[in-house]
């Protein structure tokens, strides 16, 4: 059974210019309201807000608790699960969950079990002590992050399925903005909650214990999402295809099919490094903006502040100028501009690192950071949907592209915290500068290659 013709294309020349009335953008306005896309970007939400939670919230919090920088950098490693998640997506595809599966259906069953144990887990997280056992709070993130990737998948996937073609585009959009409200929420939000038990007398630890609680109660947003959502017809017929086959048959169908279709492909290994490496200069900065924040001299209310109001702005309106740019531009020429803006825009840290505590220049690093982390982020989704070109394994595939995006962010990121103690603040973000010179290169080879034109008007 296939999946939806439900992605928006993706091709290699400009978008005509929209020369519809007024009732056109009322038309373009209200797809966002359709009840599909309302689900989507909800679990958009739920899907970006655990993230930080095990990555940058809980670097400020270690930080606070008198960790030293190399083990904060290590911590990128409990980010593994994103990276890992393609080996038991096909399980996703193919299995069913005791009583879930049987209640909910195949994806809403697996999208109510795996927000149960990411609820779990933060809460795990939220008891441990940093300061006495990092590696016990290390593990505990570790498992947070492995419930989060997995519902990942499925929400991807339920994405893919659910959509009809006209409302795709407006559900990919609205989810990339969802998710990077979610990551505000536990960015920004959990600093700013810390900050007021702490104001209202709560001990530090204890502050932060109660943050991660609040945090773990956002993830029934998500919940109350998949039990007011509808199956997607398409994952009900693919089961009752496949229902006549045995677990092992399904999982090694869903496991081998996206694998070698995928590896068949020309200039396959290159194409999969540029994944590993687009985002990778946003990783390795990102990795040690919030220490960097705190060992300036900023308080977290200063930086939750800026996060939470501008740094907001920034990201909604660096989503849709990625759209613009994604719609207005080929493919090729949209990452270029999406990965030379990511890459340059590390320079603003190492001026507010030449500042010093200095409000208006924070303001203007997480303006641009944001911005361009945005524009960058809807172009690499559609380029990643533009490779997922078979619908047998769609799930599977993105798992795995999006796993190997992760790469970046979890290994490569990982030794951020030496460099930043070696180099200095102000050396530390020029050098994530050129850390983006690889993804580049490469962008040129497959480019020159013919890579981006080869892929055509894509829908998955």
């Amino acid at each position: 059974m296939t999946a939806p013709d439900t992605t928006p294309e993706v091709t290699s020349e400009a978008a005509p210019p929209n020369d519809a009335p007024a009732a056109g953008w009322r038309e373009s306005i209200a797809v966002y309201l359709q009840p599909r896309v309302l689900v989507v970007l909800f679990l958009g939400f739920a899907s970006g807000l655990p993230l930080a939670l095990s990555g940058s919230t809980l670097q400020i919090w270690m930080r606070e608790s008198g960790v030293d920088l190399g083990t904060i950098g290590l911590l990128a490693l409990v980010g593994t699960p994103y990276t890992l998640k393609f080996l038991w997506a096909p399980l996703v595809d193919a299995l069913h969950v005791p009583l879930f599966t049987r209640a909910f259906g195949r994806r809403r069953g697996w999208l109510l079990f795996s927000q149960l144990l990411l609820i779990l887990t933060i809460l795990l997280l939220a008891m441990s002590d940093p300061a006495t056992a990092p590696f016990a709070t290390a593990f505990a993130a570790l498992l947070v992050a492995t419930a989060s990737s997995t519902q990942d998948i499925v929400v991807d996937a339920f994405r893919v399925e659910s959509l009809p073609e006209s409302e795709q585009a407006a559900g990919m959009a609205g989810y990339v903005a969802a998710y990077r409200i979610g990551m505000l929420v536990s960015t920004a939000g959990a600093l700013v909650v810390v900050s007021g038990y702490e104001s209202y007398g709560l001990a530090r630890p204890a502050a932060w214990m109660w943050g991660y609680v609040l945090m773990a109660t956002l993830v029934v947003i998500g919940t109350v999402t998949a039990l007011i959502a509808t199956e997607p017809a398409q994952s009900a017929a693919a089961d009752a295809a496949t229902s006549a086959d045995g677990a092992i048959t399904r999982v090694l169908n869903a496991a081998w099919g996206a694998f070698s279709e995928f590896l068949s492909r020309r200039d396959a290994l290159a194409a999969l490094a540029f994944v590993v490496l687009f985002k990778f200069t946003d990783a390795f900065s990102g990795t040690m903006t919030g220490p960097f924040v705190i060992d300036l001299g900023f308080s977290k209310v200063d930086y939750a502040a800026i996060v939470k109001g501008v740094g907001l702005a920034a990201t909604l309106i660096g989503g849709f100028a990625g759209g613009f740019v994604a719609r207005r531009y080929s493919l090729a020429t949209s990452l270029w501009i999406g990965g030379v803006l990511q890459a340059i825009a590390n320079f603003s840290f190492s001026w507010l690192a030449l500042s010093g505590v200095n409000q208006w220049a924070l303001a203007l690093a997480v303006t641009t950071e944001n911005f361009t982390s945005a524009i960058g982020t809807v172009i690499f989704v559609a380029y990643l949907s533009a490779l997922c070109q078979n619908p047998l394994h769609t799930a599977t595939q993105y798992a795995l592209l999006t796993a190997l995006a992760a790469v970046g962010r979890t290994y490569l990121s990982s030794g951020a915290g030496y460099v930043a103690k070696a180099a200095g603040w102000p050396l530390f973000f020029a050098v994530c500068v050129l850390v983006a010179v690889p993804s580049l290169v490469l962008l040129a080879w497959l480019q020159r290659r013919g890579h981006f034109a080869a892929l055509g008007p894509v829908k998955v």
